[in-house]
Parts: structure tokens; C-alpha cells; sequence
């Protein structure tokens, strides 16, 4: 069983749902990510979702896609980030880490650290670095057969994003080879865009769970505790993003883990009650 299977299979047991906080790796300093992800632990992460910087994310929002550019421009790249969860293992060895980020980083890797099929590299690497899952938002389904399977092979997880407008077909597609969850994107357009309508998530998780028979995180658009609350009692999981990098961007290097502990803490606290 998968850290990620783990965690959710004790969640359950407790009655409770997953907080996954969303953040970019490198940013707002190159060297606080170890840090801000302990704290995002303490204020009751219960998964991490670990942006991988890249200069054309197409799913992302201006927030996010400014927060990796000023990662980029720190020189944080694929490898500086599977070092970043290297040194978060060496005082966690519980709390799941997934990448998310897009093809082009992943690809480029394995042709610079190649050692044998497609994705080895990659898929060893962040194996032994303490990666749990990953989540491409560029690679369909019925294209990563291989690398499920290898990632599969090293006890990792390959999560998938479904979307308002994702058809039975996808749902099917996706259900075949997802683990972990999958993480359905409650609104049309990128991270941090338009007002969440929390009546059409509830109508749309049933239709999932036709297909899918892994836990259901919900994300993009949730920036507030009602909202989270609201979310988390449908979702198995509540994912938040956008409002973290708000909220630390700027903040002086000192404050920036407190900052984000404090907030996980009030949507933590709203979750349970």
C-alpha cells in the first residue's frame, strides 16, 4: 500500500478528510521549501502537493504561474526540488509528498539522467528522494500506460485531473490506471480563477464515483474555510493553492512558514468541526 492509499485509509477510519496544500517548490525563497512544508504538516497538511517550476504552465493561474517564474529565475529546477523532499524525509518519513507540474521538466530529466526505459530515471529518482505521487497535468490517460507502470512498479502513485467537462469516456480512461486520487478541478479555467459553485461540485462527485473508486480531492477555487468546509463534506479531500502563494508572497523570509501554518490551521479546523 502506497503512502497516499495509507493516509486516506486512516482518514477514514477517523471520520476526517484530507487537507492538501498546495504550494511551489522554491518559492518565495529558494531555500524555504523544507521548511514551509513542515509547517504546512504542523498546521495539518495531511498530503503535499509540491509545484515543479516550469515556464509555460497552462493550467495555471497568474498566481502560481508568478510564482514559478520567480522559482525559475532562483535556478530551481527538477533536481533542486527532488532535493527538497530529500530534506524534508529526514525529519518526515509519514506525510505524503506529490509533484505536480507538466511533461516538458519530467522528459527533460530522463534525457539528461537516462538509465534505462522511458521514464526510469525520473521515476527512481523521486522514488529514493521520497516522493509519493505524481500528477502531470500534460499527460493523458490513454499516453502513460508505461509510465503507471513503472511508477506503479516503485510504489508511487499517478494521480489525474478531471474537469467539469470530462466525459464518461475520460472518467472510465482515467479510472483505469489512476492511484492514490484524483483531483477534480471544480472550475472552467486555470488555478485561482472565478467563484467556486459549490452546488455543482456536489452534483458532479456522484458521476465520479460511477467511474472512479479512489478518493475524490477537490481543488481550484477554495480560499476560505466556509468554502473548504462546504467542499469537505462531498470531497474525500479538499485541495488548496492559489490563497497559500497570496498569502506568502512578500512575506519577509522569517514569517513566510508562519504565515501558512496559521492559515492551514483555520481550514484544518473548519474540516473537522
Amino acid at each position: 500500500m502506497s503512502r497516499i492509499a495509507a493516509t486516506f485509509s486512516r482518514l477514514q477510519t477517523l471520520h476526517r478528510k484530507a487537507l492538501i496544500p498546495f504550494v511551489t517548490a522554491g518559492f518565495p525563497f529558494a531555500d524555504v521549501t523544507p521548511e514551509l512544508m513542515h509547517a504546512l504538516v504542523a498546521g495539518g497538511a495531511d498530503i503535499i502537493e509540491l509545484g515543479v517550476p516550469f515556464s509555460d504552465p497552462s493550467a495555471d493561474g497568474p498566481v502560481i504561474q508568478k510564482a514559478g517564474d520567480k522559482a525559475l529565475a532562483a535556478g530551481v529546477g527538477l533536481v533542486q526540488v527532488l532535493d527538497m523532499v530529500r530534506t524534508f524525509r529526514q525529519q518526515d518519513a509519514a506525510t505524503p509528498v506529490v509533484l505536480m507540474g507538466y511533461a516538458n521538466p519530467v522528459e527533460r530529466y530522463n534525457q539528461k539522467h537516462a538509465s534505462g526505459g522511458n521514464f526510469s530515471a525520473f521515476v527512481q529518482d523521486a522514488c529514493a528522494a521520497g516522493v509519493d505521487g505524481v500528477l502531470i497535468v500534460d499527460y493523458p490517460p490513454e499516453e502513460c500506460e508505461e509510465f503507471a507502470a513503472e511508477l506503479k512498479a516503485h510504489d508511487l502513485d499517478l494521480i489525474f485531473l478531471l474537469a467539469p467537462t470530462s466525459t464518461d469516456e475520460r472518467m472510465a480512461q482515467v479510472a483505469r490506471i489512476a492511484s492514490g486520487y484524483v483531483y477534480y478541478v471544480s472550475l472552467k479555467g486555470v488555478t485561482g480563477s472565478g467563484a467556486l459553485d459549490t452546488a455543482a461540485v456536489e452534483a458532479m462527485l456522484p458521476r465520479i464515483r460511477q467511474y472512479v473508486k479512489v478518493p475524490v480531492g477537490v481543488g481550484f477555487g477554495i480560499r476560505d474555510a466556509a468554502t473548504a468546509r462546504t467542499i469537505g463534506k462531498v470531497a474525500d479531500a479538499v485541495v488548496i493553492g492559489s490563497r497559500i502563494i497570496e498569502l506568502i508572497d512578500a512575506q519577509p523570509r522569517n514569517q513566510v512558514a508562519g504565515v501558512a501554518q496559521k492559515f492551514l490551521r483555520e481550514i484544518r479546523t473548519a474540516l473537522d468541526n
